[in-house]
């Protein structure tokens, strides 16, 4: 028994001491416009929304435009934005102003696009600072899109209450 205890002992220090491997860092795609399209013509015209939502709307903001992309009835599952089209136009109107739109995706980093029947997500780098020590770390961001007649119907994403 005593042997067992200490064998189990050993092999816990072990476990506590042995360093701990790093976190791999997310990493963009380094052509993410390759990755709205899609040979099936469904899931190409989905994706290709999904990129003009990123591109159009999220980075260059042109939320006057937001009728091409969005349903009326839009639901938002964001707990900062209000469904319906007319929310989010409103609030992201609100807190942006407009830029030319870019030829290709310049701001957002895209890591994976992902599109399933109605569905399209679009995985992108998200780098945070530690609030422990402040060194900088990369995650995932995440925003799904269901669609209808190639418009976004609905929404989900990772924010929180008082932030995006």
């Amino acid at each position: 028994m005593k042997i067992q205890f200490t064998f189990a002992a050993l092999f816990a220090a072990l476990l506590v001491s042995a360093p701990v491997r790093a976190q791999e860092p997310v990493v963009a795609a380094s052509d993410p416009d390759a990755l709205f399209h899609s040979k099936d013509k469904k899931l190409d015209r989905n994706k290709q929304a999904a990129y003009h939502i990123e591109k159009d709307l999220l980075e260059a903001n042109h939320w006057d435009e937001a009728d091409k992309w969005l349903t009326p009835e839009y639901l938002q599952h964001n707990p900062n934005v209000k469904s319906g089209r007319d929310g989010v136009v409103k609030f992201f109107g609100s807190i942006t102003k407009p830029s030319p739109v870019p030829e290709h995706l310049t701001k957002v980093k895209v890591a994976f696009v992902n599109a399933e029947g109605d569905y399209v997500t679009v995985a992108t780098v998200r780098e945070l600072k530690d609030p422990k020590t402040q060194e900088k770390y990369t995650t995932t961001w995440f925003d799904t899109w269901r669609f209808v007649d190639g418009k976004a119907a609905e929404h989900w994403d990772g924010a929180e209450k008082g932030g995006r």
